[in-house]
């Protein structure tokens, strides 16, 4: 597609701030969120306190090892937890200055999920149905927001969202079936499904970790072009630190339900202040450079159900002091939007 999408709405990009993020208030603010889960054997603090923002136009990574708490952030985001099993879902997570958890779940479903606030899976194969075409899966989201008067109408919007996520003969191929498209092909169908409301908040969930290297680029340059279109704000889950700095703004460091590192993926990247975030970086492969063995984090993540009263990461940190283990760091800025959570930091 040579020019912009026409059924996307367009919206002028923002003008970044230092580091590339964008400027003025924050269209989703997430403040002190809190998930926790009643189990038989106790409670899972799956998300314990996490304040993260993004802007218009921004995209900000999210990044940490399984089972830091990532995804659990973004369903809590969607409100797509169990509605069984004890979950409480605490805090502010405001979209334009509305409190989604303070929302009726019709409300939720009918105006925000999908509309405003879009999801893209990790796994395309498994978030499409075998047994539908893309076209009619492409169009679900059209027919359900009401963004389609007729069935042709939606036909000829689905013929254009598939060409602004770049499938080849969209109008052939919205009558084939999920099984008839390469995994790369899947995912920029549903990336499409994603679009297709024009959301201000798409939120992607390891999008790119089934795929092969070169479909991963491809993959992160359609989601460059359609933020370039639209405006939208971009959060991207990753645990692929190569794949958050091709893309991302602003980078939070995730760890055991809490976010212990934030700032602009340059800053973040040359200064990483918190010893998880410089862990997380010294395990990643350069190229060119001999090494007889890959570094590798000791230990193992804390567990959610009694966690440490202090540092969560203190157990398996180089730097451990007495302090750590009495009480959690406060979260300082050691610069504009870098901030980190570490005494080692508070003492320097």
């Amino acid at each position: 597609m040579t020019g912009p999408d026409p059924h996307v709405t367009q919206r002028p990009s923002p003008t970044p701030a230092a580091g590339g993020s964008p400027r003025g208030a924050p269209m989703l603010s997430v403040q002190g969120l809190t998930t926790h889960l009643g189990l038989r054997r106790g409670t899972v603090r799956a998300v314990d306190g996490v304040d993260l923002h993004v802007h218009e136009g921004e995209t900000l990574g999210v990044v940490g090892e399984s089972g830091s708490g990532k995804s659990m952030t973004i369903l809590s985001i969607l409100r797509l937890l169990p509605r069984q099993g004890g979950v409480q879902l605490g805090g502010k997570v405001l979209l334009d200055g509305v409190d989604l958890l303070q929302l009726p779940e019709k409300t939720m479903s009918t105006q925000y999920r999908g509309r405003k606030i879009a999801m893209i899976s990790q796994d395309p194969l498994t978030s499409l149905n075998p047994v539908f075409t893309v076209g009619d899966q492409v169009g679900a989201p059209l027919r359900y927001h009401g963004r389609a008067d007729s069935r042709e109408a939606r036909r000829r919007q689905v013929v254009q969202v598939l060409d602004s996520v770049r499938i080849p003969s969209p109008e052939t191929r919205l009558d084939d079936y999920p099984h008839q498209f390469s995994g790369g092909m899947r995912q920029r169908v549903v990336t499409g499904m994603a679009i297709a409301s024009a959301p201000r908040l798409l939120v992607a969930d390891e999008p790119t970790s089934a795929l092969d290297v070169t479909i991963q680029v491809q993959i992160m340059a359609l989601f460059r072009k359609i933020q370039a279109q639209t405006g939208v704000g971009i959060i991207l889950i990753t645990h692929d630190l190569g794949v958050a700095a091709s893309i991302c703004h602003r980078v939070a460091v995730m760890y055991a339900g809490r976010i212990v590192e934030t700032g602009d993926v340059r800053t973040l990247y040359q200064r990483p202040a918190h010893p998880y975030t410089q862990a997380l970086l010294q395990a990643i492969p350069h190229f060119g450079e001999k090494r007889e063995r890959l570094y590798a984090i000791q230990g193992s993540p804390p567990s959610l159900i009694d966690p440490p009263h202090g540092c969560r990461f203190a157990a398996r940190c180089p730097h451990r002091k007495p302090l750590c283990d009495d009480a959690y760091p406060p979260e300082i800025e050691l610069e504009s939007g870098h901030k980190v959570s570490c005494w080692l930091a508070s003492a320097g």
